[in-house]
């Protein structure tokens, strides 16, 4: 139980990764390990493809900047500042060793004639990826690989869609880096546990 506490508590998010190949089986081996995570109706709605060689990877860091540069653009930020905001972004991703494009897919999960309901199924769905994604991160950091999980392919699905020629029944997520860490991030803060745990009703602290 400590061993896993300890896992939970010092895993952080790593963006800089060393030059070194992370072996095909310890990556399939993390995969098959996110599959065991807790899921709506054990439907299992994951969906993960995997970037491991350079073109594939700029062509989808590629893509998505693309559609962020046009954004920054409508939004009037200089353009000095916004080549460097995407810069930063592109850099990250293609200098990865690994980028895992986890996607949420509905075929399995329960379909429902009324909107509200369906609407109800795909948070389910979303959380079940969700928890999928935090089991993949855990299991990176228990093999001795870092890892960070980006929601960047939620505001340019469409681009996604089609640098990785994903099916329409495969809806785009986030990305996830991984690789062996070349950094060490500090611990971040965490809020005092009586901000965002409430006893028996809400405004009781634990």
């Amino acid at each position: 139980m400590l061993g896993i506490m300890d896992a939970l508590r010092q895993r952080r998010s790593i963006r800089k990764y060393q030059d070194r190949i992370v072996p095909k089986e310890l990556m399939l081996q993390i995969l098959e390990t996110a599959a065991y995570a807790p899921n709506a109706h054990n439907a299992q709605p994951w969906r993960f493809i995997v970037l491991s060689e350079e073109e594939p990877k700029e062509a989808l860091a590629d893509a998505m900047a693309q559609v962020w540069l046009k954004e920054l653009e409508e939004e009037h930020i200089p353009k000095n500042i916004r080549w460097a905001t995407v810069n930063r972004s592109l850099e990250r991703f293609t200098s990865a060793p690994i980028l895992i494009m986890a996607c949420l897919s509905m075929e399995d999960m329960d379909s429902y004639p009324d909107a509200k309901r369906q609407i109800v199924e795909r948070d389910l769905g979303v959380q079940s990826l969700a928890a999928s994604i935090q089991t993949l991160l855990l299991a990176a950091y228990a093999n001795g690989l870092g890892a960070c999980w980006y929601c960047a392919p939620n505001f340019c699905k469409p681009a996604v869609r089609e640098a990785l020629e994903i099916p329409d029944h495969v809806e785009p997520q986030a990305i996830i880096t991984l690789g062996y860490a070349d950094e060490e991030p500090k611990t971040p803060s965490r809020k005092p546990i009586a901000d965002y745990v409430h006893m028996e009703k809400w405004g009781t602290p634990p």
